[in-house]
């Protein structure tokens, strides 16, 4: 047994996505695609001797179903640090980061030897099951600016991706509950997802991508006035926004909010997916 561990995940935007249920939550998840970022989070695993484990983000304790699933199925008591610049519930898959950084971290810190799909597998299933999240972990292992073409963890999901990089820039207006909305109807939200999907592997380049964003973000009924506005904002100066799902968040590529005159968070797409550090 290791003193600890620590891994990287970087951070996820969701453009467009639909939903796909199964009883197996390995095998539910969501079609779609989204930008990886080198916005992240850090998580760091070590053994602890207390009666139950702890998750600490940013200096709170907090209670994140994700994580304590990732333990139990892991059957290992541990305290969790992450440090993360990302806000929670605001369209970044920051829960997703932290099962899947929980997952990598615990297997080296307590000699699992687990597989990398087995460790993804996990962690996938966690957050299906917790409800916080669809397709989150899928990408962030896999990195860059990935489509996902099934649902499911990578013994069922296929991958593909856009092949380019970019700048990319956001701005958060605060918090949208993933559980609500994905416990509700979402027969609209797919088919607008269906058809987003349908487009960029038809034409697999990040103006596609945006496009296809904002169209599914309009036709699933998912925009905010403010999200609204601030993407108006950006495509009058000529720029390429959408909404971050599922977030009040703006993300745009290139420098289109600071063009429309707001003050974004500046990172670019992560190359790689999640790594130990």
């Amino acid at each position: 047994m290791r003193e600890e561990a620590t891994a990287f995940v970087p951070g996820h935007i969701t453009g467009f996505f639909s939903a796909h249920p199964d009883d197996d939550p390995t095998e539910a998840g969501s079609r779609g695609a989204g930008v990886t970022l080198t916005d992240g989070v850090e998580v760091t695993v070590e053994p602890t001797d207390e009666p139950a484990s702890t998750i600490v983000l940013d200096g709170r304790t907090l209670e994140i179903d994700a994580v304590e699933t990732v333990l139990e199925t892991l059957a290992v008591t541990a305290r969790v640090e992450a440090e993360s610049d990302l806000p929670l519930g605001a369209g970044f898959g920051v829960s997703g980061a932290m099962a899947l950084g929980t997952a990598l971290a615990a297997n080296r810190v307590f000699e699992r030897e687990l597989s990398w799909n087995e460790l993804v597998t996990i962690a996938h299933g966690a957050e299906v099951q917790a409800g916080t999240g669809l397709g989150d972990v899928v990408a962030q292992a896999r990195g860059g600016v990935p489509i996902r073409l099934e649902p499911g963890g990578p013994q069922v999901n296929k991958l593909d991706a856009i092949p380019a990089r970019a700048r990319v820039e956001y701005v958060t207006f605060g918090e949208l509950s993933t559980a609500d909305v994905l416990s509700g109807e979402t027969d609209r939200l797919s088919a607008a997802g269906k058809q987003a999907l349908s487009r960029v592997v038809e034409e697999p380049t990040l103006l596609s991508f945006m496009y296809a964003s904002r169209l599914f973000a309009r036709e699933a009924e998912l925009l905010t006035e403010r999200v609204a506005r601030t993407i108006g904002d950006v495509t009058e100066v000529d720029g390429q926004a959408s909404m971050a799902m599922l977030g009040e968040t703006v993300f745009a590529l290139g420098t289109g909010l600071s063009d429309a005159g707001y003050e974004p968070t500046v990172c670019a797409t992560h190359p790689a997916g999640a790594m130990l550090k």
